[in-house]
């Protein structure tokens, strides 16, 4: 899923496209998350290839483990969070958007 698609998009006077800011949902704990242990050069894109397939949700990472800082990269030896319930946290996004 495209994490833009519920973002607003304006544009001004010279046909520029800007993006509304996308709202993330919060991303409990589950049972069924999986933890690994980041080691020297692994990315949220290669996790999120590795765990579902698609580099582009790299954002879900991300927001379980509170990684905002805009970076792929992740620290060696850090504990990262795989959320594993990837339709729940579609719906949230889409409930979160769709009503602002």
């Amino acid at each position: 899923m495209n994490r833009y698609k519920f973002s607003k998009v304006n544009k001004d006077k010279l046909g520029h496209r800007n993006y509304e800011q996308t709202l993330y949902p919060k991303i409990e704990e589950s049972e069924n998350d999986i933890y690994i242990t980041a080691r020297v050069g692994d990315r949220l894109d290669m996790y999120a290839h590795r765990f579902y397939r698609d580099t582009s949700l790299w954002w879900i990472i991300a927001q379980a483990n509170e990684l905002n800082n805009g970076s792929l990269s992740i620290e060696p030896g850090k504990q990262v969070r795989i959320p594993q319930n990837l339709q729940k946290i579609f719906s949230d996004l889409e409930f979160i958007n769709k009503k602002r």
